[in-house]
């Protein structure tokens, strides 16, 4: 089985941004008609599904998509929270609905409410909501609500701490994934998703946060943003900092997915990262969607690269599915349960 750990609901029925723009012009005018989620068809759903994520997994070779509201529009950094967690909601029931349409080939992971400011235990009942209510395996956490402007602690500061208790609690991973940027500096993929990866990292070798929490697991997407190309250069810090080996310290813990949407960028990623903390990703339909003029092929077909690579079959299998199934065991329970 090829599961696919990063996909989000780039396609999304237009009446599902009529309920965000709703929202938005109640911003701006607080007279406005109260935004209210819009009815859309189960047809309208597969529609969008079938044109788009479905037939490229078809296409592609992929099985099963762990699929989440699209990043860039969590909009964490919008109105206020209850803005936030309204949207966050009616994102969250939109994705259950696609895994109850297609349920061979999505298994959901949830958006957060989250807003600048407010207290990440504010984000606690929505986890339990998707996990134990639509039966969600894991969660995308923004380390970074405030769109680009790094507003909120570091990730091991004591902030963060009620989340992770939940996490651990219900035995669910979290992707760090920012949302759009409102600062001109970054692009929003081009730079603050990157951004985000290797800051995350960074904070993980700063701090003591797998020591009070062993069983937390997090994945760094796009590949672990800059952290593999400067392997070098975090193995340094760590011990400029005085703290133990990466692997013993962060990478116990952390994993990267395969969103490199080039082949040298996957060769690297596998010559420097143990294997086992490698899950096979392609973030299909997202930010680079055309087709590479050097091979022909499109940039984030990523399960092309990892067929090329000259590593066992044991190997790519661990990179494919089994990987994730440890990451996620809720997942692998479900998988289980069909006989998978």
């Amino acid at each position: 089985m090829i599961i696919d750990c990063h996909g989000h609901y780039t396609t999304a029925p237009a009446a599902h941004q009529k309920f965000r723009d709703a929202q938005l012009a109640g911003l701006k005018d607080p007279t406005a008609p109260a935004a209210r989620p819009g009815a859309i068809s189960d047809d309208e759903i597969r529609e969008t599904i079938e044109k788009n994520q479905l037939q490229l997994q078809r296409q592609r070779g992929s099985d099963l998509t762990l699929f989440s509201p699209r990043a860039s529009a969590m909009g964490h950094h919008i109105g206020n929270e209850a803005i936030s967690s309204a949207w966050t909601r009616a994102n969250n029931d939109l994705i259950k609905r696609v895994v109850d349409l297609f349920p061979e080939n999505f298994v959901g992971v949830c958006q957060l409410p989250q807003s600048p400011a407010v207290p990440i235990a504010n984000s606690i009942a929505e986890l339990e909501r998707c996990v134990r209510e639509l039966n969600f395996i894991g969660c995308n956490l923004n380390p970074d609500p405030s769109g680009g402007h790094w507003t909120s602690p570091p990730l091991t500061d004591r902030h963060w701490y009620p989340f992770y208790e939940k996490m651990v609690e219900l035995d669910v991973p979290a992707m760090i994934h920012v949302s759009a940027s409102c600062n001109a500096n970054f692009h929003a993929t081009g730079a603050h998703y990157i951004n985000a990866d290797t800051t995350a990292f960074m904070q993980f070798i700063e701090g003591d946060l797998f020591r009070d929490f062993p069983t937390l697991r997090f994945i760094i997407p796009h590949g672990g943003g800059a952290v593999p190309y400067h392997w070098g250069r975090y193995r340094g810090l760590a011990d400029m900092l005085k703290r133990p080996p990466l692997e013993e310290h962060v990478m116990k813990n952390v994993f990267f997915d395969t969103c490199v949407y080039h082949q040298p960028g996957i060769d690297l990623l596998v010559r420097v990262i143990d294997i086992g903390n490698i899950l096979f990703g392609s973030e299909m339909v997202g930010a680079v969607r055309g087709i590479d003029p050097l091979t022909g092929h499109y940039f984030d077909d990523t399960r092309r690269y990892i067929d090329a690579l000259s590593i066992p079959a044991a190997g790519k299998a661990r990179i494919f599915e089994t990987n994730a199934r440890r990451v996620f065991p809720r997942l692998n329970a479900l998988l289980e349960a069909r006989g998978l």
